[in-house]
Protein backbone atom coordinates (compact mmCIF):
# COMPACT_ATOMS: atom_id res chain seq x y z
CA UNK A 1 0.00 0.00 0.00
CA UNK A 2 2.56 2.69 0.65
CA UNK A 3 4.28 1.61 -2.42
CA UNK A 4 1.14 2.26 -4.43
CA UNK A 5 0.20 5.68 -2.59
CA UNK A 6 4.10 7.09 -2.45
CA UNK A 7 3.59 6.15 -6.72
CA UNK A 8 0.68 8.17 -7.22
CA UNK A 9 1.91 11.15 -5.58
CA UNK A 10 5.04 11.41 -7.59
CA UNK A 11 3.37 10.72 -10.65
CA UNK A 12 0.86 13.33 -9.81
CA UNK A 13 4.20 15.82 -9.50
CA UNK A 14 5.68 14.63 -12.70
CA UNK A 15 3.14 15.19 -14.66
CA UNK A 16 2.62 18.58 -13.15
CA UNK A 17 6.10 19.29 -13.98
CA UNK A 18 6.11 17.71 -17.71
CA UNK A 19 2.66 19.98 -17.98
CA UNK A 20 4.73 23.18 -16.95
CA UNK A 21 7.30 22.52 -19.14
CA UNK A 22 4.88 22.31 -21.83
CA UNK A 23 3.39 25.76 -21.18
CA UNK A 24 6.92 26.99 -20.76
CA UNK A 25 7.51 25.44 -24.85
CA UNK A 26 3.83 27.02 -26.28
CA UNK A 27 5.26 30.74 -24.33
CA UNK A 28 8.55 30.13 -26.73
CA UNK A 29 6.38 29.15 -29.28
CA UNK A 30 4.00 32.17 -29.18
CA UNK A 31 7.03 33.91 -28.72
CA UNK A 32 8.72 32.92 -31.76
CA UNK A 33 11.73 31.24 -29.85
CA UNK A 34 11.61 27.84 -30.85
CA UNK A 35 10.20 26.35 -34.50
CA UNK A 36 7.00 24.18 -34.50
CA UNK A 37 9.74 21.28 -34.89
CA UNK A 38 11.49 21.84 -32.31
CA UNK A 39 7.90 22.56 -29.91
CA UNK A 40 6.98 19.41 -31.09
CA UNK A 41 9.77 17.12 -30.82
CA UNK A 42 10.54 18.83 -27.35
CA UNK A 43 6.78 18.09 -26.32
CA UNK A 44 6.94 15.01 -27.55
CA UNK A 45 10.42 13.84 -25.79
CA UNK A 46 9.00 15.31 -22.48
CA UNK A 47 5.69 13.47 -22.57
CA UNK A 48 7.64 10.33 -22.93
CA UNK A 49 10.19 10.74 -20.42
CA UNK A 50 7.31 11.16 -17.84
CA UNK A 51 5.86 8.37 -18.80
CA UNK A 52 8.93 6.06 -18.94
CA UNK A 53 9.57 7.76 -15.28
CA UNK A 54 6.29 7.30 -14.22
CA UNK A 55 6.53 3.41 -15.03
CA UNK A 56 9.87 2.89 -13.56
CA UNK A 57 8.77 4.51 -9.68
CA UNK A 58 7.04 1.84 -8.22
CA UNK A 59 9.71 -0.56 -8.83
CA UNK A 60 12.15 1.93 -6.83
CA UNK A 61 10.01 2.28 -4.41
CA UNK A 62 9.52 -0.92 -3.54
CA UNK A 63 13.23 -1.56 -3.77
CA UNK A 64 13.93 1.38 -1.23
CA UNK A 65 11.29 0.11 1.04
CA UNK A 66 12.30 -2.95 1.13
CA UNK A 67 16.00 -1.82 2.37
CA UNK A 68 13.94 0.51 4.86
CA UNK A 69 11.81 -2.65 6.11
Amino acid sequence: MPVILTSVFSAFIIFMTVFSMIRVLNIAYKREDISILQYRILTTSFIIAGICIVSILPFGYQKIYEIIL
